[in-house]
């Protein structure tokens, strides 16, 4: 063996990928496949970003704004709060892993709910934290039980709201009667990245009726899903300026690029904002019809307020993935779990509709 890694990296679980559809393709033999398993776009990145993106092209060989100035500056102009509340990052995971290198010492608590984002369990051991997972309660979350499980050596709860794999939201009002139960020193990371896709009239906007009542509180957020910049990774969070300087001083340098930097500037842009309203629409139309077609034909599915559903079948996912696999839909499984779908377009949906058939 080379090198003597950290024991706890030797031993840490490693965070899958979806499977690509061309890997999916060439397993089963089949001409093609469609990627159903990353919750990504399927659209695309807006068409007046791409221009942009292209531009940006001709600064290669210059190292982008570190801070991110402008994109800071266009986002809280966006979201009506100080640029010094603003981070940017490399998408809303690696503020997170930002937010542990901030945060967390060895032997110190991280409280969330599971299950949930597949890093949770991930940063906390590489961190050496000991995490407290909260069980689920009829696919959401339970505050409640969250609430009881923080202790005077929580430094983190973490709330992905929408929740990933299930797409299950927390109120606004759940949320802030958890921020007043907390110490706070405490801090509650608040991740939003489906935010775009909530339609749920218990959520309102947390930068108004969340951060002005509770500076411990910060939002994640992200471009890569609605906005369809996966492949570039930006990310921004929102918070008091003690939390957000906090995770601004163990950033890598230039951890943003200069392509992804303009991409977002022109996403933010209003020409853009119309695009994506009507992106965001028909996937929440698709979202909708897909769920309704799956209940019909006997499949249980998880009411999703995001871009992706959660099909609870237990000991049936792994079967049911392996079965969509080999005709050449890629879908996400969570062993003896379920089945995570993402919404695509509606050809896809319609060949998922045709390939997963009744139940």
């Amino acid at each position: 063996m080379s090198g003597r890694p950290r024991a706890v990296v030797d031993g840490l679980p490693q965070y899958k990928p979806g499977k690509s559809a061309a890997q999916a393709a060439a397993d089963h033999q089949l001409a093609e496949a469609i990627k159903l398993a990353s919750n990504e776009c399927s659209y695309g990145p807006l068409p007046s970003v791409l221009e942009a993106v292209a531009d940006g092209a001709n600064l290669l060989n210059r190292y982008p704004d570190h801070r991110g100035e402008a994109l800071r500056v266009a986002i809280s102009e966006k979201q009506g709060v100080g640029a010094d509340q603003v981070t940017v990052g490399c998408g809303s995971v690696g503020l997170l892993q930002q937010a542990f290198m901030a945060y967390v010492d060895v032997g110190d608590e991280v409280v969330y709910p599971w299950r949930s984002f597949e890093v949770h369990p991930v940063f906390s051991a590489i961190s050496e934290a000991t995490p407290i997972t909260v069980p689920l309660k009829d696919q959401a979350f339970d505050l409640e039980a969250v609430e009881a499980a923080v202790t005077e050596r929580t430094k983190l709860v973490i709330l992905s709201t929408p929740n990933n794999p299930t797409g299950t939201v927390c109120s606004t009002d759940e949320i802030n009667k958890l921020l007043d139960a907390v110490s706070d020193d405490v801090v509650v990371i608040i991740d939003e990245a489906y935010l775009e896709f909530v339609t749920d009239e218990s959520v309102r906007n947390p930068v108004t009726e969340i951060l002005p009542q509770h500076d411990n509180a910060v939002l994640f957020r992200t471009f890569s899903k609605a906005y369809g910049l996966a492949n570039l990774r930006v990310g921004y969070a929102l918070g008091h300026v003690d939390v957000i300087g906090a995770i601004d001083k163990v950033a890598l340098p230039f951890l943003v690029n200069g392509l992804a930097q303009a991409a977002v500037l022109a996403s933010l842009d209003s020409e853009a904002e119309g695009e994506l309203n009507d992106r965001v629409a028909e996937v929440i139309a698709e979202r909708t019809r897909l769920s309704e077609a799956l209940g019909d034909r006997g499949w249980p599915v998880t009411p999703s307020q995001a871009n992706f559903l959660w099909l609870p079948v237990g000991e049936e996912a792994g079967p049911l993935f392996q079965r969509l696999e080999s005709k050449g839909i890629v879908t996400r499984p969570f062993e003896n779990e379920g089945v995570r779908v993402t919404v695509g377009t509606p050809e896809e949906n319609d060949r998922f509709l045709d390939e997963i058939g009744t139940r």
